[in-house]
């Protein structure tokens, strides 16, 4: 294990991203940072199966994919900086999914906000 990884497990809600967990989630990263061309979020609102089927993704990743389980998705490995580009085309803003990661409604998680107003 990396030195500096040492004693991560015990800080709760830390996932690592390192490069094991990079190549074993190559294929779903892709998927998402591809959702920056037009043709590929075209597709993917069209026919969510076939354009995860066509990059390539397993059933597991397909399946987190459909449940727009984010925190699965992190924990599984995926770029969240890649995930906020999946988010927009689905539809849903940055703190709507933080929200969800967190186990919040919309609301309650806004309410923690210093600027609780803001969408």
């Amino acid at each position: 294990m990396n030195p500096q990884l040492q004693g991560v497990e015990q800080i709760a809600g830390t996932y690592i991203f390192d490069i094991e967990t990079s190549n074993k989630a190559l294929r779903l990263n892709r998927f998402f940072w591809h959702m920056i061309k037009p043709e590929a979020r075209e597709r993917f609102v069209a026919d969510e199966t076939e354009a995860m089927q066509a990059a390539g993704l397993n059933d597991t990743e397909q399946s987190l994919v459909r449940a727009r389980d984010w925190l699965g998705l992190v924990r599984y490995g995926a770029n969240f900086f890649v995930l906020e580009k999946f988010a927009r085309v689905v539809k849903m803003s940055n703190m709507q999914v933080y929200a969800i990661m967190r186990g919040e409604t919309f609301e309650a998680f806004l309410a923690t906000r210093q600027v609780p107003d803001a969408r």
